[in-house]
């Protein structure tokens, strides 16, 4: 399935609106975004990176009070033509000779003032204001983030169905690695650990460890700017009681969180809330080892959620909530519904824990068992 990147005047209309009201609230008069995130997010899904491990993409934009521009060099201006169609979307593409050192950005906004989305020259840094803004995704994101989080499930699928005793744990982050990448998703996380080193690492890069028993995959998957975050476990024989007792109570807390995540609350109320739910369980000093996930869009996590954070929850965005006790974790990505939240990382067929918060039940993933 390929993601539909079908633009729509409304969506860059309100991107933009967005963005001028942002400068006359900083009194400023241009915008220069340089973070491949922001480009991804103005232009509606086109990529300006070349180096995935590099923030900044080969293109910037500016936005100034009369014009719109794509500032790059020869090399890549082709492409965001002919490929990105950026000149469709209104955007003036200046490709400048790789070779040549001219400061365009200060020719085209010379008298004015100017902000930036990253530490810039005569610029004010607006990278907070502007992964705000982006966190409130319009509709027509939230059927590509639909449309996402059902690839990112499926390669998750792929990679487990390949999981074997013996494997290395470099062959395992293959195996997820090649299945994103065959839908068009880049994993730009791949997180595997195996065994003990699920107990040891909250960030465990793969390594040359076999498996023997137990294995943690874990994916953020990027495509059309948009992030989609998933975790899931596989083990080999019968669980453990440990494991099965910490599967059981960090899907309670993990529940307890999707269902506080509601308009009218902030991110911190939903910590606060998880705080308590970690104690309920048995586990209260468990938050402290790994945060606890937080807001999604064009970055893994836009803002990482503390107990004192006050970014208010609204409908249509995206959150990745990951709470974990040692050996357990539970991370799906939601978007926040008018009536109810939906999970877009769900695994069909995949077992599930039934989790009753009021007068709902909501499913969390189990650790699935080979035998």
């Amino acid at each position: 399935m390929e993601l539909n990147l079908v633009i729509t005047e409304t969506e860059r209309a309100i991107k933009l609106e967005r963005i001028q009201k942002l400068l006359i609230r900083s009194g400023l008069d241009t915008l220069l975004l340089r973070q491949t995130s922001n480009f991804a997010w103005v232009t509606c899904g086109a990529d300006s990176f070349i180096n995935r491990a590099d923030s900044l993409g080969a293109a910037s934009l500016l936005i100034t009070p009369k014009n719109r521009y794509v500032i790059t060099t020869n090399i890549e201006a082709n492409r965001l033509i002919k490929e990105e169609k950026l000149d469709q979307q209104g955007w003036e593409i200046i490709g400048a000779p790789w070779y040549e050192q001219k400061d365009i950005v200060s020719e085209l906004t010379k008298g004015m003032k100017l902000g930036a989305d990253t530490n810039f020259l005569n610029a004010v840094d607006l990278s907070q204001e502007i992964a705000s803004l982006r966190s409130e995704l319009t509709s027509e994101e939230g059927q590509r983030y639909k449309e996402l989080g059902k690839l990112c499930a499926q390669a998750m699928q792929i990679a487990i169905d390949a999981v074997r005793p013996g494997m290395t744990e470099y062959e395992i982050g293959s195996h997820l690695m090649q299945a994103a990448e065959s839908k068009g998703i880049q994993a730009i996380v791949n997180l595997i650990a195996t065994d003990d080193r699920i107990f040891s690492y909250r960030h465990p890069l793969p390594t040359s460890k076999k498996l023997e028993k137990y294995a943690m995959l874990v994916l953020c998957g990027r495509k059309g700017g948009l992030i989609c975050s998933i975790t899931r476990f596989v083990h080999f024989g019968p669980l453990p009681d440990e494991i099965r007792h910490k599967e059981k109570m960090v899907a309670q807390i993990d529940a307890e969180m999707i269902a506080a995540t509601r308009p009218g609350f902030t991110m911190g109320d939903v910590l606060r809330k998880t705080q308590a739910a970690y104690g309920s369980t048995g586990f209260p000093d468990e938050w402290k080892l790994h945060h606890q996930g937080g807001s999604a869009g064009y970055a893994p996590r836009e803002f990482t959620a503390t107990p004192a954070s006050t970014q208010p929850i609204l409908i249509g965005q995206a959150f990745a909530w990951n709470p974990s006790i040692t050996g357990a974790k539970s991370e799906d990505t939601i978007l926040v519904g008018v009536d109810s939240n939906e999970v877009i990382t769900e695994m069909a067929n995949w077992p599930t824990i039934d989790v009753q918060i009021g007068g709902q039940i909501i499913k969390r993933p189990a650790i699935l068992e080979k035998h």
